[in-house]
């Protein structure tokens, strides 16, 4: 005898009873069974703050390194700026006196008061300018040689009364975070170090 009926798509893959209340596992729900793990994980939420940190931290910490360093490197320029003007102003009242580099540096770093090493990282260059006969000062500053330190100053020239001068100092200074930010950036451009150069221009008094 041929029997026909109809069967529900839905019924295939289900689960079918067994005598006794127990279910023989269909097609698909061996496949629910396998997959079950990987589905519980996609909905498990657990250590979501976790990677959100993870992706987060690292690029606030290089934002934070770079502000400090800005901030560092402002900070050194416009300190070095207020050494060079204490400077100019001691030698441009002090017209009998005639002073050395090593004096103007002294004078530039007890100013400053923020430069590292700054007996040996600093340079002073002081150049008589006559505005009848002009020459422009060299574009490039004088600064310190670390691999040569012992080189003499390129310019160093004395002035008399009402005579146009030019001071400019070139400092150098480490990155505070070479390897973030934008200390990583100096590092990358300019090596391990980089010069920050302050210049004042004045006429010597009359003595």
């Amino acid at each position: 005898m041929l029997m026909t009926g109809k069967i529900e798509a839905a019924d295939w893959g289900a689960a079918k009873p067994r005598p006794g209340g127990r279910e023989t596992a269909g097609p698909l729900a061996w496949i629910r069974r396998r997959f079950d793990p990987f589905l519980r994980f996609r909905r498990d939420e657990d250590g979501g703050p976790s990677v959100e940190f993870v992706l987060v931290f690292p690029m606030f910490m290089i934002l934070v390194a770079s502000a400090c360093e800005t901030g560092i490197l402002l900070t050194r320029q416009m300190m070095l700026q207020h050494g060079t003007e204490l400077a100019a102003r001691a030698i441009r009242l002090g017209t009998a006196e005639q002073v050395s580099h090593s004096d103007i540096r002294t004078m530039v770093c007890d100013g400053a008061g923020i430069v590292p090493d700054c007996q040996n990282q600093l340079k002073v260059e002081m150049i008589r300018l006559d505005p009848d006969n002009w020459q422009a000062p060299p574009a490039q500053p004088d600064c310190v040689d670390r691999n040569e330190p012992g080189i003499p100053n390129r310019s160093f020239q004395h002035g008399a009364e009402h005579d146009l001068m030019l001071v400019r100092i070139c400092a150098l200074f480490d990155p505070v975070f070479p390897y973030f930010g934008h200390g990583q950036q100096i590092k990358r451009d300019r090596g391990d170090h980089y010069a920050l150069v302050s210049n004042t221009i004045f006429v010597m008094e009359p003595g």
